[in-house]
């Protein structure tokens, strides 16, 4: 096997997504073998590869790695996108959990049934311009600093952006109300690892399209497990 990540999961965004930022932020090289089948599924469930049945999962340096959060803290702890301290991570932390209980909510947006999209869609507007991004506007302006955490670019900083993008997927202007983070995106966007990841043909992955949803279903069985 080459010395590159491995990533196994289907090829869409799902809970498999931040990990390819954050390995993209890094500059780290990665591999993908994409489950097309509930059949590719439960090979890697029969083979012993998955610990708790479920992907993603990562292999790296030796292992089969899987739940995203170990392999976000593993991947962010080893290329030093963690902070410099325990007081650091740990803001880190707040930051990150809170930036995922938004992504999870933008994430099954797609999944929605038609009767329930708009007031779903209503639901991921107010929690992003009422509970979140407020947070993030004052805590970056407060701070004083280029990023979220101490004076260095950290996966606090990766995770909102990707958030960001992704709510404004669902509605353009969802930052118009805050400036503070219209300029944080733009600075983050530039960093030449991230504007690579962000250009056409890299490996970040489209929204969810209708199309592509009875797969992931059936791959998943999603409603029966």
């Amino acid at each position: 096997m080459s010395g590159k990540p491995k990533l196994y999961y289907f090829d869409g965004r799902g809970r498999m997504e931040t990990i390819r930022w954050l390995l993209a932020a890094a500059g780290v090289e990665f591999e993908e073998q994409f489950c097309e089948t509930r059949e590719d599924l439960l090979k890697l469930r029969q083979d012993g590869h998955l610990l708790f049945q479920q992907v993603p999962m990562v292999e790296i340096d030796g292992m089969k790695m899987v739940q995203t959060r170990a392999i976000l803290n593993y991947i962010a702890g080893k290329y030093n996108l963690y902070g410099k301290n325990l007081k650091e991570r740990a803001l880190i932390d707040m930051y990150v959990e809170a930036t995922s209980d938004l992504n999870e909510i933008i994430m099954h947006h797609p999944l929605q049934p038609p009767e329930n999209k708009a007031k779903h869609l209503a639901s991921i507007i107010e929690k992003a311009t009422m509970r979140y991004f407020p947070v993030y506007e004052k805590a970056l302006k407060d701070h004083g600093q280029d990023f979220l955490v101490g004076n260095q670019f950290s996966r606090a900083d990766v995770q909102l952006l990707e958030t960001i993008l992704m709510a404004e997927e669902c509605k353009p202007d969802i930052l118009s109300k805050f400036p503070v983070l219209q300029v944080f995106k733009a600075r983050i966007s530039n960093i030449p690892t991230i504007k690579k990841f962000l250009q056409p043909g890299s490996q970040r992955k489209s929204p969810l399209d209708a199309a592509l949803i009875p797969k992931v279903i059936s791959i998943f069985n999603i409603g029966n497990e």
